[in-house]
């Protein structure tokens, strides 16, 4: 038996899914799959793997089965299964959400900037997360704690993103919508405004990403694509402001921070981006009155410029694309007026 294992994160330091490869030997007797995978997934139940065969987390040679499904030699068995899951309890709180669409089977959000999406160390309440258990609750009061939608989470944003999320309220919604991540199908576009005059109108940054060397809580990017995984960025420039510029950047993968260390590998990190260093005046004069300035716009925009704009994808159900678009918030607009007016004197 061969077994390939990655692991499948979007824009957040730890993964979410485990997307584990089994491919079965040419000697192997028919056997039912739920027994065979528990035999092979360590600490795994026969029932929490049946409870994955109904949700569509596994399939067999790219079709889901029942469990009582007799493997073959030569079956190639995709398994996708959530990651170390955090806390064992979701604190329901009536934490306001933006809900952009939603219908039986998913949510799209536009997350707020300072929330973090998942509870984690640090962060056990307050979250989107906490906001949407108790948005459920309100739909529907029988629902149990173990269907509270831990598992719907299939890709998430920074703390200080803001922007379109999608979240599952069904495990098939959440495997189908995993899978379209996992092959980068799914169409995100962001808004950042970053440091620096870009040479060109557009282009594209390919640099796999790793972890940071000496800061573990950073990432840093690897030209020669011997460290890190394969990412790629496609950048278009939206407006000129001469020591800052507003972009437009599509994402091909979803590595963890990945526009943010793009960026800052090609010398124009985010603006306020305090991790990477764009919280500093890293282009214009030395005059106190340009400094001023900045600081002025720090403080309006307290954080990272970066706004999830769009997102598209297969819906789970219906088969059809479908497309969200969520406009700049206000902090990043009024900063973007200033700088505009201020490139203008």
């Amino acid at each position: 038996m061969h077994v390939d294992t990655e692991l499948i994160s979007e824009e957040q330091s730890d993964a979410l899914y485990e997307r584990k490869v089994f491919m079965v030997d040419k000697g192997q007797e028919p056997y039912r799959i739920d027994k065979w995978v528990q035999m092979h997934m360590e600490g795994s139940t026969r029932n929490k793997v049946q409870q994955g065969i109904e949700a569509g987390f596994l399939t067999v040679n790219g079709k889901t089965v029942k469990s009582n499904y007799k493997i073959k030699p030569g079956d190639e068995i995709v398994l996708m299964s959530l990651v170390n899951p955090e806390h064992t309890v979701l604190k329901e709180e009536p934490i306001p959400l933006n809900i952009v669409y939603e219908d039986e089977v998913l949510m799209v959000i536009n997350k707020p900037a300072n929330m973090v999406v998942h509870p984690g160390v640090g962060n056990f309440s307050g979250t989107l997360l906490n906001g949407v258990a108790y948005y459920l609750r309100q739909q529907n009061p029988t629902i149990s704690e173990d269907s509270l939608p831990r598992f719907g989470l299939v890709h998430r944003i920074d703390k200080n993103t803001t922007g379109l999320i999608v979240l599952a309220k069904t495990g098939e919604a959440a495997a189908n919508l995993a899978k379209q991540f996992f092959n980068h199908t799914v169409k995100r576009k962001y808004t950042a405004l970053v440091w620096g005059n870009m040479e060109s109108e557009e282009g594209t940054i390919n640099a796999h990403i790793a972890r940071h060397k000496q800061h573990r809580k950073m990432f840093d990017a690897y030209p020669d694509g011997e460290t890190g995984k394969h990412a790629i960025t496609h950048y278009k420039v939206l407006e000129r402001f001469n020591y800052v510029t507003l972009v437009e950047c599509h994402l091909e993968t979803g590595r963890t921070h990945q526009i943010r260390v793009h960026m800052k590998h090609i010398g124009h990190t985010l603006f306020n981006d305090f991790e990477y260093g764009g919280d500093k005046i890293l282009k214009g004069t030395i005059y106190a009155r340009y400094k001023q300035f900045v600081d002025n716009c720090f403080d309006l925009c307290p954080r990272c410029a970066l706004h999830a704009t769009t997102l598209g994808f297969v819906h789970p159900v219906t088969g059809k694309e479908i497309f969200f678009e969520s406009e700049i918030p206000q902090d990043m607009k009024q900063v973007i007026e200033k700088w505009r007016s201020y490139s203008k004197v």
